[in-house]
């Protein structure tokens, strides 16, 4: 982990509802022999301080994640309705602006920035935070970019930018792309690294996650 990692805490978004599997906890489902949400954890774990998951069912279930030193924080969406991801990193970020986030220490965690990842993508590489903070010098906002379009649920956030998403919420606003634009914006190349991006919506494409997983 980096110096600069240190001031970011990761939030796995698994608030969805999941449609496309018939409303499911897809972060819970089996892949592998674990639940699918643990690949990402372990992962998202070896590059921050403390991580949050994002969850609006089965809150123990998640709460029980840890990887090492971290264990998780189950913050579930502030904003009823299911509104998107945009909803679940704003509960995210106010969880840690203020103080509701606790470390190992017992103190609450500091953190000038976010990471978010679903929760259905296990194949996050080990230098994700590292290379999205690379591009932050300038922006409050760093997207991953797969070399055709962005992947916008994959982005580094400035804390400071939770008043500017709260505005944009409730103003009706739930376009994430949008809300990119009234920010400093910058995009990190993972054009040579677009499993990164693959995620699991079906049993067909569970299934073959588990084929490059085994």
């Amino acid at each position: 982990m980096t110096a600069a990692a240190h001031n970011v805490t990761g939030v796995i978004l698994a608030g969805g509802q999941a449609r496309r599997m018939g409303g499911i906890d897809k972060g819970l489902v089996a892949l592998a022999g674990k639940p699918m949400v643990q690949w990402v954890f372990e992962v998202l774990a070896g590059q921050v301080d403390h991580v949050i998951v994002n969850a609006n069912r089965n809150a123990d279930v998640y709460g029980a994640l840890a990887h090492g030193d971290i264990a998780a924080t189950v913050v579930p969406d502030e904003r009823e309705g299911f509104l998107g991801p945009l909803s679940g990193m704003s509960s995210a970020m106010r969880s840690i602006s203020t103080g509701k986030v606790v470390a190992g220490s017992g103190e609450a965690v500091d953190s000038e920035w976010i990471v978010t990842v679903p929760c259905d993508s296990p194949f996050l590489p080990n230098d994700l935070v590292s290379r999205l903070l690379a591009e932050s010098e300038n922006a409050d906002i760093v997207t991953c970019h797969d070399g055709e379009r962005l992947q916008p649920v994959f982005s580094l956030i400035r804390l400071s930018q939770l008043p500017s998403l709260d505005e944009f919420l409730d103003a009706g606003e739930r376009k994430i792309d949008r809300w990119f634009k009234s920010a400093r914006h910058a995009t990190c190349d993972f054009s040579h690294t677009t499993e990164t991006f693959i995620n699991i919506n079906t049993e067909q494409e569970r299934t073959q996650a588990e084929s490059r997983l085994v």
